[in-house]
């Protein structure tokens, strides 16, 4: 029996403490959040309250389980899940379960959190426990609540005036309109000619080249030559003047200072990644809390490294004597400040996670744990390490020099170059740039004003300006930083649900809108222009952070933000026109038909419309091809879809072959059959000898996947999850799992018609039913069939109403106060 019971979020971790912790202590995991708010409309009544009503994540009921159970024969519980507000959120849940369950009497709970998990930390938080901080509860159930809110309103609307299964979120859709316009930015970019004028020269063997800088006493700027026949007619006369000489007018040497950038927060550590490592913000934070929650070394877990969801670039003071000791030792006393670098945090809620992202001791080198990570671990570590010694070592001293060098009375040249005089923390470090050239600089070889230099030639070279480039992942984190949008520690789920939702594409690392997020941005913007407002949305991420400091009650927040959206949400219902928001864009005349060609989005995607509803005859449609813009296709490339279907000849035993574009992708029809073409196949390309290839495939594919064919449209068939029965009904599949006690071949026609007509008859019951509130994306594959069983079919029903939910009470000791008010 231990008397003391520790619940953290992940069994790594717990491992990891219950070492440090020795046998007094039983460390269990909650596996994450334990409770969340039911996924049906009325989760949050605005009408009392806010009050929020939740129910046991269904995965984690038997981790609560285990831990009520073991809290029977201890006396004292510790709530140590992660120290921010999701962190006190889990705990707080969890309390608020325990204690409905009457499992905390005669304990004694407390609350402890450590931003390190190493030996010193887990002792000294455990020896210096404390009560649940509710300021912090308040603005993690504030955000559940907005967030809430805004999805349960606004993505209803959305299907209504738009497509089924959109949605829109608080902090997503103004991501999404920065993605959005900088796209826009892009297209409406007018590239201009410019040309550039480069002296290659020589000195001592060395070759080194010069900018034109001032010409005829005028200093150049960037569009003075701007094309051709001018930059022909000043290199041929600045050579002419020359005479392959160049007179060095004027030397200047300077010395530049280069500071370490400051130790990782979650953000910078997500950017560095992005740009470094080639991680995505996701990956780079599942990394980076394996790393927090322990690595076994030898002999047993280490925490790594300190809490990685941080605002502060604050270093502890014996963080800093360990750093300072071991730069000293490693690069020499010369390299150390004489006083430790101190950094400014911007963040006010800094003190949720007072420390960097730093290794929780820097004499564990990179190198010495190597062995025991796997690559993107150590990859990881070495950042963070690094990164965290640079910040503490001396600045880089540079020497630069630049040199002016004539052709003629009021024409010369510039030369810029640097060496290192003292690389400081470059010997270590050096911080990854975003959409930007390297600083660095070749050296120049030794020159003196009024001597003459060899002139090679002059290089006239032609360049276009550049539209502004689409954000990666670490230039849209850091933007969102700079607005205010978000905080850290949402930044990779707003990236990957954006992704999800299919509203972005990201190719060769750089984010672009798909048409669908173009329009649902659109119509945000339009009509609800202040939601995705950016300093909207940064002054109500400030207010989410007052409460968490105190300085707000969360009712009041949630009513100035809720009264006028729920307003403004009901009138766009009523007063949006679908054929408003889904505009078709008019493209020009059918030159065969007569009839207007346009582009909207339909049902099942972008199209392209030939005719109207209005003509006699009815329109056709084409679907757009990838890489189409709904904002971008031409009348030409228009008409270029309406070749489709191709013929492309017939197979053997006669069936005519064509290639078209469906619903699900490009494919060839052959009889009445399918296949689907490749990623690098087109369909209005694509030749008969490779449509006959993949015909054949097909058919390869299909008998072996058939394990069972009753001739009459009922087949068994080889699936992803197993064996299961299909049959076409009215050109719909329906399709059932077997028993699991049976073989394919054990089953009778009869046996398979019964079970299929189970699935069916649940299908129907089903079709149009109100859509599930929690909008999620469908993953579910074609040739995962429904399970059924032979021997009772149970009838579809609906999932049991949680119980009625009952007013959180707080723990005891605490004052309740209108402001901490919610149901659980």
């Amino acid at each position: 029996m231990s008397e003391n019971l520790v619940i953290v979020e992940s069994p790594a971790k717990g491992k990891t403490i219950q070492k440090y912790l020795g046998s007094g202590f039983e460390v269990l995991a909650s596996y994450g959040h334990v409770r969340d708010l039911i996924p049906k409309e009325g989760a949050v009544d605005p009408d009392n309250g806010y009050a929020m009503r939740y129910e046991i994540i269904d995965r984690n009921q038997k981790h609560v389980d285990a831990i009520a159970r073991a809290l029977k024969k201890a006396n004292n519980l510790y709530l140590a899940t992660d120290p921010d507000r999701e962190g006190e959120a889990i705990s707080w849940h969890l309390y608020e379960l325990l204690n409905e369950r009457g499992a905390l009497k005669g304990k004694n709970v407390q609350r402890v959190v450590f931003h390190e998990i190493t030996k010193h930390a887990v002792q000294e938080a455990v020896a210096n426990p404390r009560d649940l901080a509710h300021d912090l509860v308040d603005a993690q159930q504030a955000r559940r609540a907005l967030d809430y809110l805004v999805g349960f309103n606004l993505s209803p609307l959305l299907w209504r005036k738009i497509k089924p299964s959109l949605s829109a979120g608080r902090v997503q859709s103004p991501a999404l309109r920065l993605i959005v316009e900088r796209e826009e930015e892009i297209e409406r970019f007018v590239r201009q000619e410019y040309w550039t004028m480069t002296a290659q020269n020589e000195k001592d063997a060395q070759a080194f080249s010069a900018r034109l800088h001032t010409l005829d006493g005028h200093k150049l700027d960037q569009f003075d030559i701007n094309n051709e026949a001018r930059a022909t007619e000043v290199r041929q006369r600045l050579l002419q003047v020359a005479n392959g000489k160049l007179l060095v007018s004027k030397v200047d040497k300077k010395q530049r200072k280069r500071y370490p950038a400051p130790p990782f927060t979650t953000s910078t550590l997500q950017q560095e990644a992005v740009r470094k490592l080639k991680f995505s913000t996701q990956r780079a934070m599942r990394v980076a809390q394996q790393l927090y929650e322990g690595i076994d070394l030898g002999n047993g877990p280490v925490g790594l490294i300190t809490y990685m969801r941080t605002d502060s670039v604050t270093l502890a003071n014996e963080a800093l004597a360990e750093l300072r000791g071991l730069i000293g030792q490693r690069y020499g006393q010369d390299k150390l400040p004489e006083t430790p670098n101190f950094y400014k945090n911007k963040s006010k809620n800094a003190q949720e996670a007072h420390e960097a992202v730093r290794p929780t001791s820097a004499h564990r080198t990179p190198e010495q744990v190597k062995s025991h990570l796997n690559e993107e671990q150590f990859r990881l570590y070495e950042l963070i390490w690094k990164r965290t010694v640079a910040c503490q070592m001396i600045y880089a001293t540079l020497d630069t020099v630049s040199a002016d060098l004539n052709a003629e009375t009021g024409s010369f040249f510039r030369a810029s170059g640097s060496t290192i005089r003292d690389p400081g923390f470059l010997m270590v470090y050096e911080e990854g740039l975003d959409d930007r050239a390297s600083e660095k600089e070749s050296p120049l070889p030794p020159l003196e004003e009024g001597e003459s230099i060899t002139l090679h030639d002059i290089a006239a070279e032609q360049h276009f300006t550049e539209p502004p480039p689409r954000y990666s992942e670490a230039s849209l984190v850091k933007a969102l930083e700079e607005y205010g949008i978000g905080r850290p520690s949402t930044y990779a789920s707003i990236i990957s649900t954006l992704l999800a939702r299919e509203y972005v594409e990201l190719d060769n690392r750089r984010f672009t809108p798909t048409d669908i997020g173009r329009i649902v941005i659109r119509f945000l913007t339009e009509h609800f222009t202040q939601y995705v407002d950016y300093d909207f949305t940064a002054n109500l991420e400030n207010e989410l952070d007052e409460i968490s400091r105190g300085e707000k009650a969360w009712v009041p927040v949630m009513d100035a933000f809720w009264q006028p959206f729920h307003q403004l949400v009901d009138e766009k219902m009523e007063s949006v026109n679908r054929s408003d928001v889904l505009q078709s864009r008019e493209l020009g005349i059918d030159p065969t038909s007569g009839r207007p060609v346009s582009v909207r989005l339909g049902r099942f995607g972008p199209m392209v419309q030939i005719g109207t509803k209005d003509d006699e005859e009815k329109p056709v449609f084409a679907g757009l091809r990838p890489g189409m813009k709904l904002d971008t296709v031409t009348l030409e490339e228009a008409l270029e879809l309406f070749k489709l279907p191709r013929q492309l000849g017939e197979t053997e035993d006669g069936k005519a072959i064509s290639a078209n574009v469906g619903r699900f992708g490009p494919y060839v029809k052959y009889g009445d059959q399918f296949a689907s073409l490749k990623k690098e196949d087109d369909p209005h390309t694509i030749t008969l000898e490779r449509a006959l290839e993949l015909i054949a495939e097909k058919k390869v594919k299909d008998a072996e996947k058939v394990l069972v064919d009753f001739g009459n449209g009922v087949q068994i068939l080889k699936g992803r999850w197993g064996p299961y029965i299909n049959k076409v009904i009215k050109r719909v599949k329906v399709q059932a799992r077997l028993p699991k006690d049976r073989e394919p071949d054990s089953m009778t026609l009869e046996e398979c018609e019964a079970l299929i007509a189970v699935v069916a008859e649940a299908k129907s019951a089903k079709k149009g039913a109100k859509k599930a509130a929690a909008v999620k994306p469908e993953t579910e594959a074609a040739d995962k069939p429904v399970a059924a069983k032979v021997e009772k079919p149970k009838p579809v029903t609906a999932k049991a109403a949680p119980k009625k939910a009952s007013v959180a009470k707080k723990p005891a000791g605490k004052k309740t106060t209108a402001s901490k008010k919610s149901a659980s």
